[in-house]
């Protein structure tokens, strides 16, 4: 089956349905209009440049190329986990904790997804590395963020109580277990659903891709199945390591919490 082109026009036309959306939220005075004709305009705009991009490094495949987008995700994805905490660390440890996570978790995993899995010459072949790398950048990115977000708000709130157990003997590790623990169940939730939910009320997005682009049912099923497992284990092992710094860094080592190291979120 070939490949059906979209023109401008379907393009016009689908934005007219983002413009409906954002007529609607002004009429019901929901507050968010111009959130989503902003966010549109961003995605067109940095998905085109991406096209362009992603152009040019596949007829080159420069490692070097390469290696410099892989490192904007992620630094974007990192900007973007601290941006949605309403209380997040100071200084380089609010960007740093969930940046460092995703590099340990979402390229790990990637090289051996290329590696091992797929057996992709070379790894870093650009239409295997960028859109695999940014599916786990994605998703990794959504759940480290919630988990980071349920620690340092949780923490903020129980502060009294986890000050008690702290002067009652327990170490800093005891004292912010059930918070740790209610953390990472919040970060893994999203595709803990997404995976039970999958070939029964939705239709993946690479699986769908795939099947538009004409390929079998069943061999764009697999590598969906392979993508849902990566995601999966990239966002427990991103979520893991984010909460244990974290949590980590809210005490001293004393074992005191030192809450003065969280800053509330402008906005």
């Amino acid at each position: 089956m070939d490949l059906i082109s979209l023109s401008l026009f379907d393009l016009a036309l689908a934005s007219g349905l983002v413009l409906l959306l954002a007529a609607l939220s002004w009429r019901l005075h929901l507050g968010i209009e111009r959130r989503i004709l902003i966010a549109a305009a961003r995605s067109t705009v940095q998905l085109v440049l991406l096209g362009l991009v992603l152009k040019v490094l596949f007829a080159t495949t420069n490692p070097l190329l390469i290696g410099l987008l892989a490192l904007m995700m992620l630094s974007v994805a990192g900007w973007e986990v601290m941006a949605r905490q309403r209380r997040r660390f100071r200084g380089a440890w609010g960007y740093g904790i969930g940046a460092l996570s995703m590099f340990l978790s979402s390229f790990s995993i990637t090289v051996v997804a290329l590696t091992v899995l797929i057996g992709v010459t070379p790894w870093y072949q650009p239409q295997y590395l960028i859109p695999l790398l940014g599916m786990l950048l994605g998703n990794t990115m959504n759940g480290i963020a919630v988990a980071l977000d349920g620690l340092t708000r949780q923490t903020w709130e129980g502060r009294n109580r986890i000050e008690a157990q702290l002067l009652l003997g327990a170490t800093w590790s005891e004292a912010i277990a059930d918070i740790r623990r209610d953390a990472l169940r919040a970060g893994l939730i999203p595709i803990t659903n997404a995976m039970a939910t999958a070939g029964l009320v939705s239709l993946p997005g690479m699986m769908t891709g795939q099947i538009l682009a004409g390929s079998p049912p069943m061999e764009a099923a697999k590598y969906q199945l392979l993508i849902m497992f990566l995601i999966a284990s990239g966002t427990g092992l991103g979520s893991v390591a984010a909460v244990w710094i974290g949590a980590r860094r809210l005490f001293d080592g004393r074992h005191r919490l030192r809450l003065e190291r969280l800053r509330a979120a402008r906005g």
